[in-house]
């Protein structure tokens, strides 16, 4: 799909549908018709959904008390340089920092998306054992620069029967200084490595704790 300049743009994105998987106890997903052109004159559908549905960005107010909602979300944060790095984990994998130190520049983009290759799985129940990021990980890309955490998974964060112990460290981390977290993107590892211009457009929610998004790539 090219541009005006020529460049291809990338959807990173899952299309919203019903019965699109979600997270673990998020509400599910439904799209249906609510008037007709036959019975109406106009097509309208009726949405219902949870804030996190599909490809979705989560705001600090997600797990912070008192933190920033959607509507202190700038668009300039969400769009620019960012850095795609593949990484090959075991299903439950919790990736170290050690696996990143020497693929980091010493400075990073604001944001920065993990390319797991788990969106190969996406709405099937491999989709839940897949792997997260060591909270000494997250600290070494926010030392670097980082204040946009992307992963084609389901979180950054164990999910499943193991998180009733793990809690939400990646989310403590990312979310509790002040940062944004972007979820079930797809596509990544096609993107491949290296430095991308991307944007992340979330639905304008306001104070919301998260909204779902359009994620494009530029180039």
């Amino acid at each position: 799909m090219p541009n005006d300049t020529g460049a291809a743009l990338r959807d990173l994105s899952w299309p919203i549908r019903s019965d699109l998987m979600v997270y673990p106890g998020d509400p599910a997903v439904s799209l249906r018709p609510a008037l007709t052109l036959d019975d109406d004159g106009v097509a309208v559908s009726l949405l219902q959904c949870g804030s996190h549905t599909g490809t979705h960005v989560d705001a600090p107010s997600h797990t912070v008390p008192g933190g920033r909602t959607t509507s202190g979300i700038e668009p300039g944060e969400l769009y620019g340089p960012a850095l795609v790095l593949t990484v090959d984990a075991a299903p439950g994998e919790i990736v170290d920092a050690g696996r990143l130190l020497d693929r980091l520049p010493e400075k990073v983009p604001p944001m920065v998306f993990l390319g797991f290759g788990w969106d190969r799985w996406f709405g099937t129940a491999q989709a839940l054992d897949h792997p997260a990021l060591a909270p000494e990980a997250v600290r070494l890309l926010r030392a670097r620069g980082m204040r946009v955490l992307g992963t084609d998974a389901l979180s950054p964060d164990q999910t499943g029967g193991s998180q009733d112990d793990a809690g939400f460290p990646v989310h403590e981390e990312v979310l509790g200084g002040d940062g944004i977290i972007v979820e079930n993107l797809r596509g990544l590892r096609d993107l491949g490595e290296g430095i991308h211009r991307i944007g992340v457009f979330p639905l304008p929610l306001a104070d919301a704790d998260g909204a779902p998004a359009r994620v494009i790539a530029f180039d």
